[in-house]
């Protein structure tokens, strides 16, 4: 179904595809509505119902269609067919995809369909994880995503050298946007300004933060990949020595694709200085309430957290990967530590409870360093003279 467009029919029509909605809700906020001044924009994802809501909050049209987020041949050619058709009947002016699923069916039915510009974002490659068959399998599929695309727009530097690496494409195909990032952020919300002193009491008191105790604070899904079973095991042998700590987990479990082990669910579940808040629509007030993200994750794109975390003013401890990697800056407004390493994990957690002097000058540069580089407006200009240059 479709809704009624206002659009001009001067306009040229632009899609924007997703495996599942919540990445055009969490990813591309904003941005959709944006892009309505200047084009016909249709939102393609699948669930119905959460992407009308989608659709009716950015006042696009939207087109359903289901996609996994696993191998699944047989439902991926299902989509591919569909979305040819849909294309095909609509002749819509640019395909933009992000997400991996939605990349390979959105850039495999476009250039069937002779759709003239097919871009696709790359906001991370789950597959740097994959092993085996699977590994081989998903090489493939990213090296026919780009082969099918005008233009490839990696939302890091770091993950446009692993693409150039990994020989998925030529260089020259490639782009990074500003400094990275698909959508930047919105400092003026993400700005602890707008939570005052009263507001934070109440929710620590709700959630049994005592006054004198530091927050260490991971937003997230909590799964194996974002480095939970690192973070949880630093946290614990962290509280065995300093008793006025807290870990608080923003997330949702996800079992099913990238289950934690027992122990650690055990350890979630059991400790009583581990406060689980699952998935929170509004994550800004438990950022009000903390005093460092840790952000230990295996790969990434470009991590919005991290930049949420620092306009909210607060430093992060993250992995040495692509984007976590660009976002802080060593010493300035947070610490980069290796990869899978509970030791360096417990190691800077330490160091910034003992060391005021150090987390001060960190976090009086949080704020800045984000706002400096990543602002949202900006970063929607830059799409919008990327589309342009099609034109």
């Amino acid at each position: 179904m479709l809704l009624e467009s206002n659009m001009k029919a001067t306009k040229k029509k632009l899609i924007r595809i997703t495996t599942v909605p919540i990445s055009l809700d969490k990813l591309l906020e904003g941005q959709l509505k944006f892009m309505t001044t200047y084009f016909d924009v249709t939102a393609i994802s699948g669930d119905d119902k959460y992407l009308k809501k989608i659709a009716l909050r950015e006042e696009v049209n939207y087109f359903e269609i289901e996609m996994t987020r696993k191998i699944t041949p047989l439902k991926d050619l299902i989509a591919v067919w569909k979305l040819y058709w849909f294309l095909k009947s609509n002749k819509p002016d640019i395909l933009h995809s992000h997400t991996p699923k939605a990349g390979i069916i959105g850039m495999v039915a476009a250039r069937l369909a002779g759709v003239p510009v097919r871009l696709h974002t790359v906001a991370g490659l789950p597959l740097m994880e994959a092993v085996g068959i699977r590994r081989k399998i998903l090489d493939v599929v990213e090296r026919l995503t780009y082969q099918c695309a005008s233009f490839v727009y990696p939302n890091s530097k770091g993950l446009k050298d692993i693409i150039v690496k990994s020989k998925y494409t030529s260089e020259d195909k490639l782009k990074v946007i500003l400094n990275g990032s698909s959508n930047g952020i919105d400092t003026h919300h993400f700005n602890s300004e707008q939570f005052d002193s009263n507001e934070k009491e109440k929710l620590k008191v709700k959630l049994g933060i005592l006054p004198d105790e530091f927050v260490y604070i991971f937003v997230g899904r909590l799964v194996k990949d974002k480095g939970i079973v690192e973070l949880v095991e630093a946290f614990v042998n962290l509280h065995m020595k300093f008793h006025k700590v807290k870990l608080l987990l923003v997330g949702p479990f996800e079992q099913e694709l990238d289950p934690l082990p027992e122990s650690t669910l055990d350890s979630i579940q059991q400790h009583p200085n581990i406060i689980t808040m699952g998935y929170q629509k509004e994550v800004r007030p438990f950022f009000a309430i903390s005093d460092i993200l840790v952000f230990p994750s295996y790969r990434e794109g470009f991590p919005n957290v991290v930049m949420q975390a620092g306009a909210m003013g607060l430093p992060a401890i993250v992995s040495d990967i692509n984007g976590c990697n660009e976002i802080v800056e060593e010493g300035s407004n947070g610490t980069i530590i290796p990869v899978k390493n509970e030791k360096a994990i417990k190691n800077a957690m330490e160091k910034m409870l003992l060391d005021k002097e150090y987390f001060s000058n960190l976090k009086q540069k949080a704020r800045s360093s984000i706002v400096s580089r990543y602002e949202q407006k900006a970063v929607w200009e830059a799409i919008l003279a990327e589309y342009n240059t099609h034109f």
